[in-house]
């Protein structure tokens, strides 16, 4: 499917088709700013070609209409500043966004879970069975979701992400200068996180830190699977506190220090101490248990983010209350 003189690429929905070209479609040039350096290519063009599916993008770069200083270039090229990339005309349906999502009245009412906001970043609290983002067989996650939101602004990427069945705080950058800053942040570990879960049994007031090696496993079915190994593992840290002792089950503070994969859920269950309501990693008796008492979903939620505000410098703590539907449960077995 290659562009012929007078013709453009139409997008309506998932199906891509050629037309003839209206007049004001044509081929345009992008020249990447010192804000944009960095970025992968294919993230840069999913940005300025609003309303393309990814298979789009990959297909145009795959068959060179899309050029990067008058060259063919890959999907994670990074690009620079000075770059001059030709983008082939592409013509998209104008129908209105639809969000085709079970989870529809969420996403919604996602205004109302503006935790914190500046003109450099949003600190959203993400329901529970919303994913962080599309892809592998999710159409619309929070972060579609959150732009189809707020058109007004240009620029919205994750800063980092959270499991589709964990609530909380959730980062999402509104440049690109602030995205660079906040993944320098993760990696040197100035970012801070504590989420609230519920564990079964009693745990032991002595264990304050897991160190277990993880390693993450693909399985046929493409469904991940992290487990602990100490020999091809990736080093794994979680500092653990006690929050409440309830009727045989504990309210715990998780503070990751590593960011892996499934990394609190994965330390606690090998501490026999799983994360309520897992369905991957979790005790059957205890899921049971707590779907007797109306839990349906994870108990895993991201109370707590600290990190250094990339336009002031200085340090923001933004909290997001325990859900309602958590809390309830807490109650029950307080008694």
């Amino acid at each position: 499917m290659n562009l012929a003189q007078g013709e453009c690429f139409l997008v309506k929905g998932n199906e891509v088709s050629i037309v003839k070209q209206e007049q004001n479609l044509k081929v345009s040039y992008k020249t990447v700013t010192a804000d944009d350096a960095g970025q992968r290519l294919d993230n840069y063009l999913l940005r300025i070609l609003k309303g393309v599916p990814r298979s789009m993008i990959y297909r145009i770069l795959r068959r060179g209409e899309v050029r990067v200083n008058k060259k063919r270039a890959e999907p994670s090229y990074k690009l620079c500043a000075g770059d001059e990339i030709r983008v082939p005309p592409v013509r998209v349906s104008t129908a209105p966004v639809i969000i085709p999502s079970a989870n529809l009245h969420s996403v919604q009412n996602l205004k109302d879970r503006i935790c914190f906001e500046n003109e450099a970043l949003i600190v959203v609290d993400k329901p529970a069975g919303i994913a962080a983002h599309g892809g592998s067989g999710i159409e619309f996650g929070l972060i579609e979701a959150l732009r189809a939101l707020r058109p007004e602004f240009s620029f919205l990427e994750l800063a980092h992400r959270l499991d589709r069945e964990t609530s909380g705080c959730l980062i999402v950058a509104k440049r690109r200068s602030a995205l660079r800053n906040l993944h320098e942040q993760f990696r040197s570990r100035v970012i801070k996180k504590r989420y609230l879960t519920l564990v079964p049994g009693k745990w032991d007031r002595r264990l304050k830190l897991v160190e277990a090696p993880l390693v993450r496993n693909e399985l046929r079915s493409g469904e991940r699977m992290v487990e602990v190994n100490f020999k091809s593992g990736a080093p794994s840290a979680t500092g653990f506190d006690i929050v409440e002792e309830l009727n045989d089950a504990t309210l715990m503070a998780a503070m990751p220090h590593t960011g892996r994969t499934h990394q609190i859920r994965v330390h606690c269950a090998y501490v026999k101490h799983p994360v309520g309501g897992d369905v991957k990693y979790g005790s059957e008796e205890f899921n049971d248990r707590l779907k007797a008492l109306g839990l349906k979903r994870m108990f895993l939620h991201a109370a707590k983010i600290t990190f250094t505000d990339p336009v002031s410098g200085k340090l923001l703590k933004v909290e997001a209350p325990l859900p309602e539907e958590l809390r309830k449960i807490v109650e029950i077995l307080k008694k």
